[in-house]
């Protein structure tokens, strides 16, 4: 057995040999899934036929047919809105915290890991208690806003088709910002001080210091919270099936959400699969552009 092993290793590299227990598990959790999603959206699948190992080809049919589908084309400007809109407040307040704790005050520390909680909690949970929260009758928001005099009655968040969608922002919002603040703060300690140092010698102000210091500096954790921020954002699930399920009326409808309803609500397994890869070509094309410019960032930054 040792001479086969060492026979083998001399082949393919000894080295090599740790990384197969990972690519056997690659391919087999992740890469089949995939494989068999893309083949099952070429054929017509339903529940008759789930089963029949002779399942009619169809070619990209099921393709032509979504795109032919006014909710499918919302749901793709759902998730493009929810997520634009998520990762520019999530960034911008992220930022900011970053920078504010970056002052090491007294508190800082301990104010900062409180603010960690959003992301500890499970996204179902927080969704349970966001949902709670826009409840028109027993709902704190509600009850916050009547109390500021805001507004007259009772809104409801959740069911009404324009304030649904910003329901689900300001969640997911609550939730992102700590993600940000963190990969930020940390890309904050990276940066030298003594270039902050020698900017004050030569009587740089404080927006100066931030604009050809610390931007410049941040670039990669930059490049890495937007991409990750993106690809976590783009795909979501949980929170808006717990929330609002799609609706009102398919105004939140989301590209994972409809593939969900397609396949398990509906039973279009063909076409569930379809919308998974449309989401799944996203990401991958996203995902590929952060491995081109990710490691020119980190050379510019060395």
């Amino acid at each position: 057995m040792e001479k086969i092993f060492k026979k083998v290793s001399g082949k393919i590299g000894f080295e090599y040999l740790y990384v197969l227990p990972a690519l056997a598990y690659m391919l087999f959790f992740v890469g089949y899934p995939i494989v068999s999603n893309f083949i099952l959206s070429f054929h017509e699948v339903s529940v008759l036929t789930l089963n029949s190992p002779d399942k009619e080809f169809i070619g990209i049919s099921n393709y032509i047919t979504l795109f032919k589908d006014a909710v499918l084309l919302r749901s793709i400007w759902n998730t493009v809105l929810y997520t634009v809109l998520c990762i520019l407040f999530q960034f911008v307040i992220g930022f900011a915290l970053a920078l504010f704790f970056n002052k090491h005050f007294c508190t800082s520390k301990s104010v900062r890991g409180f603010l960690m909680i959003p992301l500890m909690i499970p996204i179902t949970v927080t969704a349970l208690i966001f949902k709670f929260m826009f409840s028109s009758n027993v709902g704190i928001i509600n009850q916050l806003l009547q109390t500021l005099n805001l507004i007259d009655a009772p809104v409801e968040w959740l069911i009404q088709p324009g304030t649904a969608m910003f329901a689900l922002i300001f969640t997911n919002i609550w939730i992102g910002i700590p993600f940000n603040m963190i990969l930020i703060s940390t890309g904050l300690t990276t940066i030298p001080v003594q270039l902050y140092e020698s900017a004050d010698i030569d009587g740089a102000n404080s927006f100066e210091r931030f604009l050809y210091i610390t931007l410049p500096m941040l670039k990669p954790a930059i490049q890495s919270v937007l991409i990750l921020g993106f690809i976590y954002t783009f795909k979501v699930f949980d929170l808006v099936y717990v929330m609002t399920n799609g609706g009102p009326v398919d105004t939140t409808q989301m590209l994972s959400t409809y593939s969900y309803k397609l396949s398990f609500s509906l039973f279009k397994y063909s076409h569930g699969a379809a919308v998974a890869n449309i989401l799944f070509v996203i990401l991958f094309a996203v995902s590929l552009l952060y491995l081109k410019y990710a490691p020119i960032g980190e050379e510019n930054s060395k």
